[in-house]
């Protein structure tokens, strides 16, 4: 178990850029593929970015590939989330996720750690 803390989310207009953290507890986050979901107000939660545990592998949804950047610093036990060229579609909460030693994958339900979340508002 991993304890997660997202921060870096805000209002931004289109255009912008932004970098959320997430900051996981313990001394074994180099053993956990982390990824990133969001959730926009009255939809389902929907995958953004995930990358593996040794760091290897990165896989984007489409709608975020080619502004988005996913990187991991084990040695701060923390990912973060590059997020360019923003668009009031990518106004969400998004939430940092932990799977531990998980092949990566998209579906939320293979995560067992996630974080609280944070806004990120984007306008027009």
């Amino acid at each position: 178990q991993v304890q997660l803390v997202e921060s870096g989310g805000g209002l931004v207009q289109a255009g912008g850029s932004l970098r959320l953290s997430c900051v996981a507890s313990g001394r074994t986050f180099s053993r956990y593929t982390m990824a990133w979901f969001r959730q926009a107000p009255g939809k389902e939660r929907e995958f953004v970015v995930f990358i593996s545990w040794s760091g290897g592998s990165t896989y984007y949804a489409d709608s975020v590939k080619g502004r988005f950047t996913i990187s991991r610093d084990n040695a701060k036990n923390t990912v973060y989330l590059q997020m360019n060229s923003l668009k009031p579609a990518d106004t969400a909460v998004y939430y940092c996720a932990a799977d531990h030693f998980g092949a990566g994958d998209s579906s939320l339900h293979e995560y067992e750690n996630w974080g609280q979340g944070t806004q990120v508002t984007v306008s027009s």
